[in-house]
């Protein structure tokens, strides 16, 4: 049965009556797809068509999404793995896919699949084979992983859980107002997926990083990312690397923290997303 839901299917037919390359961006934990609105304007602008599906089940507004939070729950990596590989099917042309956090975990299993003409993972979740855990990840994870029933449940971040965890490269107010307008509920099965992807060779959270036709790859890392440091960024990159039949690179956002995407300083983000994708499309 179709995950797809009816706006979806209608942003779908759109981006198609455009001929443009479409350009699909895939949010990660405690987002929702409005999260890439401003980044879908620039794209826009620039002659792509953007497109930002949900995970299944996701609320339109982050008022709805908080006022029902079981909505999340249950969504496994390869459920919304699947669910963006059959709308990139519905799509007529290959598109370039540009995640944040896990979603940028997820944008590397779809350009493992051949699905993607050139991918952009923004401080991406770790996939099996990526080694290092720092303590700061760790306790960017603590809300969900430190409760076993939370694997069945979706978990909301508290405004301090979500200042360390992303806004804690930006100034009090700004945090304020990040958490105000973005933070919604997450599913808490993608977090322990991660944490035993090591442990588990059936494990949905795995790359092809090694498919010759995964595409061009850039990952951004945030300097000061707490949740996705340096250390799984650059391990990441590492894995992807011994790609031999396509570009992979890697590059280091000074002074930028995970919310990097959504924050005040969020143009130079999608700027350097932008050049890259320029470069292969």
């Amino acid at each position: 049965m179709s995950t797809i839901a009816t706006h979806e299917q209608q942003d779908v037919e759109k981006v198609n009556a455009t001929g443009r390359i479409p350009v699909v961006f895939v949010h990660g934990l405690w987002l929702l797809p409005s999260s890439w609105d401003r980044w879908a304007t620039l794209f826009y602008e620039a002659g792509y068509a953007a497109l930002a599906p949900g995970w299944p089940d996701d609320p339109e507004t982050v008022a709805e999404a908080n006022a029902n939070p079981d909505t999340f729950a249950n969504k496994t990596v390869g459920d919304v793995a699947d669910h963006f590989a059959e709308v990139i099917g519905k799509l007529d042309r290959k598109p370039v896919v540009i995640g944040h956090s896990f979603g940028g975990l997820l944008a590397q299993i779809l350009a493992g699949r051949g699905l993607s003409t050139a991918t952009v993972a923004i401080d991406p979740a770790p996939f099996r084979g990526v080694l290092p855990l720092p303590v700061s990840a760790l306790r960017s994870a603590s809300p969900v992983l430190t409760n076993p029933a939370n694997r069945h449940r979706a978990v909301p971040l508290t405004y301090e859980q979500f200042r360390y965890a992303f806004a804690n490269a930006v100034d009090e107010d700004e945090a304020r107002k990040l958490y105000d307008a973005f933070a919604v509920p997450a599913p808490g099965a993608p977090l322990f997926q991660a944490a035993t992807a090591n442990f588990n060779p059936w494990t949905e959270v795995k790359v092809d990083h090694k498919n010759p036709d995964r595409g061009p790859l850039l990952i951004i890392s945030g300097e000061k990312d707490h949740t996705v440091p340096w250390a799984i960024a650059n391990a990441s990159f590492k894995k992807q690397k011994k790609n031999k039949g396509a570009v992979t690179e890697i590059v280091e956002m000074s002074g930028r923290g995970h919310a990097l995407t959504i924050d005040s300083g969020w143009r130079e983000v999608a700027d350097t997303a932008l050049e890259f994708v320029r470069r292969f499309t």
